[in-house]
């Protein structure tokens, strides 16, 4: 039986509580259908589902629902186009300024299941060698908990590895396990996470130089836009880079980053000082 509107109403309010994310009641369906395993699991039905979440304020169950209602796509090398920027042009600058030191600090924000961050550390690795030398860091961030041990574990299915991602480097960086593949250790070592929502506080005041923000500022309203990209300006060093989704934009939200074209996609610096 479809959600009266004012049970919508309950699940648009504790979505957006939790993660800022904004349900449009035009997106009653999505919450249906994104609900109903839940409410099966839980030995209920949909309206009886958010009446357990309005009695039991304090549950695991309200969290377990803004995780359903949490978009995780995603896939190894998505959108193949900053890749391409990465390599060409933005790598060779940071590392080139970073030689140095030999250290480089990158941020994959709201990553998921980890295979943009394995992705970035795969490009690095591949097109540039000496890094194997360079402390290299990678972090991982998700508002979801069990996203974060997924991609912890580095552990994805035949489905998940055969998209995107080359065999030549699915036969150099994974070993099999199970019914699917995980990411070998070495690879692993050079990586962290962390769960962290993105608009209520930053990763421990850590500088990056290279940030990833892809697809993320499309579910939230102006506002929450504006203190989510002022918050990651506040971890970029001044010639850092950040890239976002391809259908995103900083315009009305950040007067202290401007975008930068390469090739066939965009990125984002800090404005410099006159």
């Amino acid at each position: 039986m479809p959600l009266r509107t004012t049970e919508i109403g309950v699940v648009q309010r504790l979505v957006f509580e939790r993660s800022a994310i904004v349900l449009s009641d035009e997106q009653a369906y999505l919450i249906e259908s994104r609900l109903t395993p839940l409410a099966k699991e839980a030995g209920c039905d949909l309206s009886g589902l958010v009446a357990r979440i309005c009695r039991e304020p304090h549950g695991s169950l309200r969290e377990r629902v803004v995780e359903a209602m949490t978009t995780n796509e995603t896939s190894f090398f998505r959108d193949r186009h900053p890749f391409t920027a990465l390599k060409e042009h933005v790598l060779p600058e940071l590392l080139l300024g970073r030689a140095q030191h030999r250290k480089l600090s990158i941020w994959s924000s709201a990553c998921s299941s980890g295979q943009e961050a394995y992705s970035l550390l795969m490009l690095l690795l591949e097109a540039f060698p000496l890094v194997k030398l360079w402390d290299v860091r990678i972090l991982g961030t998700d508002l979801s908990p069990k996203m974060v041990e997924r991609a912890r574990a580095g552990v994805y299915s035949q489905i998940e590895t055969g998209r995107g991602l080359p065999a030549a480097l699915l036969a150099k960086y994974f070993e099999p396990h199970e019914t699917g593949w995980r990411v070998r250790s070495e690879l692993r070592k050079k990586t962290s996470w962390r769960v962290l929502n993105l608009t209520r506080g930053e990763p421990n005041q850590e500088k990056f130089d290279l940030i990833f923000l892809r697809n993320v500022l499309i579910y939230f309203n102006q506002e929450t836009r504006a203190g989510v990209l002022k918050s990651v300006t506040r971890a970029m060093r001044p010639d850092s880079y950040l890239f976002l989704g391809s259908s995103e934009t900083t315009y009305g939200c950040s007067d202290e980053l401007e975008a930068v074209a390469i090739g066939r996609t965009t990125a984002y610096r800090l404005k410099r000082s006159k």
